[in-house]
């Protein structure tokens, strides 16, 4: 049954590529066969792995290049530093004058209290090519190999690779023994091939941030104690050996006579590859569109078990949404996996320290905007982070709207908050993206804001990067939709998906297929909003009757230029609105909805004023307002409206 699932994804993959390949976008491929042995005395490990890289680039390769990520959780380690570092920095104060300093909570200064046998490290003995041993240099958290023999354009070699490691004490994503007692989180574990792409090779360092990876095929064996259940990437293939819920209907388990035993995971088309494993896991699956869920959960009391149920119904009420919202899931399964320090993605499965709906929709949300887009993350953090923040929003609504609150795994508590506010306020709900929106406001409030074109380990302080990878990248969605108009923004993402799935894509690709979809330039949008932190304020001028007719003036205080909307409400109870398409759109976006609608002449961006008329009378006029639908990141609201006295 699983082998039939696996050779149906990896079809489909195969016809993804040639379908929607770019002309002129390359792609490397690898394969993984990796073998290790888990001591779970020791807390350490011993593996192979045999690598098969294709080159497929236009270039001659006289070195690659390994990350190994478990380096840097050693004192005076790059991550180390960097942490103490920035914990120097003060934000500001609190309400009783203490400093609030730029920690990262999970590390601040742990790594450099780290004893022996809490580090972290990984160590590569040996990698040979054709029997050949290949000359290793250590840059701390990157291994450079310098080949032998030059990798030609267009050509294939294979790797031998021998290495062990210890795991770390839980810090920062990976390691053993966290927070709510999971034994292993196992990520970034293996020596992994770092990405050469049309930028060259991206060796960074492991600092802090996140990941990057070449495309390929794993098939991981872990051999460990028999007593621990395993979570992983991929399919298992053994399962009826290894039992533990994975078992098929009605296939007995044959006893385990051995002190370990292997478990064997296949996954295709994917850049990474975790796992987990405790042995008082709990083990819930279910099949939904034709994908196997799981998830797994250290077992507890009553209402543990009825919370991590619930991740398990969410998500089978919310894959449709998300697959015709934001494309097809096409992998064979995915796991949401109690470990780590809060909640990371990683190809088919996430590691989750809680159950918490909004981490959990967030995680699974990066399947499509990390694992099967795949962006440089250090250079694009917020195609990665923002995007998947306005995604996890539009499924946190529809979820609430369409069944959340029917869930028999939450009590009537909580069911009642829900619904008061949704009855109270529903401004207040994710799709509005209203929290992004005013965690924007207050990064540029705090004098700290910095391009998002800034590398992801190089902004100055950790609350920049957080609050302009995730908010500023989630308001770049919302503020597109107010530009080319809600229904476009969502086509544009699924052409983005259909066109540049497994790519890389960097954010002119994405600009150039929101352009052709929309018919709108929008080059001066990427400049203004990703390149720069020039900011948005409009505001309501002066109203003037002139030949029997209003003219309203409109001011720019903002160095941003934009579009506007602008809604005049008359005393009748009648509309209409009014659009100023910006110069340098060379467009106009559609009407999206019924109120009567003026299309102006265009906005000049030099111009800091601009003038239009309605052939209304100023006392027939209630109110004017600048962009009603607030999806406009106008930095200051209170100038946007303007109600005329009776």
């Amino acid at each position: 049954m699983f082998k039939g699932i696996v050779l149906a994804f990896v079809l489909s993959v195969t016809i993804c590529y040639t379908s929607f390949s770019q002309p002129d976008r390359w792609q490397q491929r690898i394969k993984y066969v990796i073998d290790v042995n888990m001591n779970v005395q020791t807390n350490q490990f011993a593996g192979t792995e045999q690598i098969d890289y294709w080159n497929n680039s236009p270039d001659t390769l006289k070195r690659i290049f390994f990350h190994l990520y478990w380096n840097a959780f050693q004192p005076n380690s790059s991550m180390d530093a960097r942490s103490r570092e920035l914990g120097k920095t003060i934000l500001r104060t609190d309400n009783n004058d203490k400093p609030i300093l730029d920690w990262d909570s999970r590390v601040k200064d742990r790594i450099s209290k780290l004893k022996d046998d809490e580090i972290g490290y990984q160590n590569v003995s040996s990698i040979k090519i054709d029997g050949v041993e290949q000359k290793l240099v250590l840059h701390e958290t990157i291994l450079e190999v310098k080949l032998s023999k030059p990798l030609l354009p267009k050509s294939k070699t294979s790797l031998e690779v021998n290495f062990n490691a210890q795991v770390p004490i839980q810090i920062r994503r990976s390691g053993r023994d966290n927070a709510e007692g999971i034994r292993y989180s196992m990520s970034q574990w293996y020596p992994k091939m770092v990405e050469y792409d049309y930028q060259g090779w991206n060796a960074n360092p492991y600092i802090a941030r996140e990941f990057y990876g070449v495309w390929g095929d794993f098939d991981v064996k872990i051999n460990i104690d028999k007593n621990y259940m395993v979570a992983a990437t991929g399919v298992l293939q053994n399962p009826n050996q290894i039992g533990f819920g994975f078992e098929d209907a009605g296939v007995k388990v044959p006893a385990i006579k051995s002190n370990t035993i292997t478990w064997n995971f296949k996954g295709e088309s994917i850049h990474d590859f975790v796992w987990a494993a405790d042995p008082a896991y709990k083990h819930l699956s279910k099949k939904v569109n034709g994908v196997m869920l799981h998830v797994f959960y250290k077992a507890g009391d009553k209402r543990t078990d009825s919370l991590w149920n619930n991740v398990l119904y969410a998500a089978e009420k919310v894959l449709p949404f998300m697959e015709t919202k934001f494309g097809k899931y096409p992998y064979p399964q995915y796991s949401f996996i109690q470990g780590g320090d809060g909640g990371m993605e990683y190809a088919m499965a996430t590691l989750l320290r809680g159950p918490g709906l909004g981490g959990v929709f967030h995680e699974w949300m990066h399947s499509w905007y990390q694992h099967m887009l795949g962006t440089n993350e250090s250079l694009f953090a917020w195609m990665d982070e923002g995007f998947t923040t306005f995604a996890d929003n539009e499924v946190s609504s529809y979820y609430y709207k369409n069944g959340g609150l029917s869930s028999p795994y939450i009590n009537n508590k909580t069911k009642a908050s829900i619904a008061e506010m949704i009855e109270r306020d529903e401004t207040s709900l994710p799709t509005h993206h209203s929290a992004s929106l005013e965690s924007y406001v207050d990064l540029v409030n705090s004098g700290l804001e910095e391009p998002l074109s800034t590398h992801a380990d190089h902004f100055n302080t950790n609350f920049a990067y957080n609050y302009a990878s995730y908010d500023k990248g989630s308001v770049f969605l919302t503020q597109l939709g107010y530009i080319v108009g809600d229904s476009v923004r969502d086509k544009i993402l699924l052409e983005y998906y259909n066109q540049w799935r497994f790519k890389h894509p960097n954010a002119n690709d994405f600009i150039r297929i929101a352009e052709k979809v929309s018919g709108i330039e929008l080059q001066w949008y990427k400049e203004y909003w990703i390149n720069s932190t020039k900011t948005i304020d409009y505001s309501i001028g002066s109203i003037d009757l002139v030949d029997n007719k209003t003219t309203i003036t409109v001011k720019r205080l903002g160095k941003m230029p934009m579009p506007l909307d602008i809604l005049v409400t008359f005393k009748d109870g009648t509309q209409e609105l009014h659009y100023i398409p910006l110069n340098l759109m060379f467009g106009a976006k559609p009407a999206e909805n019924n109120i009567p609608r003026v299309i102006h002449d265009e906005w000049l961006w030099t111009h800091p004023e601009y003038e239009f008329t309605t052939t209304r009378k100023v006392y027939e006029i209630k109110s004017i307002e600048i962009d009603p639908s607030k999806r406009m990141a106008d930095l200051n609201f209170r100038n946007d409206r303007l109600v005329i006295p009776n």
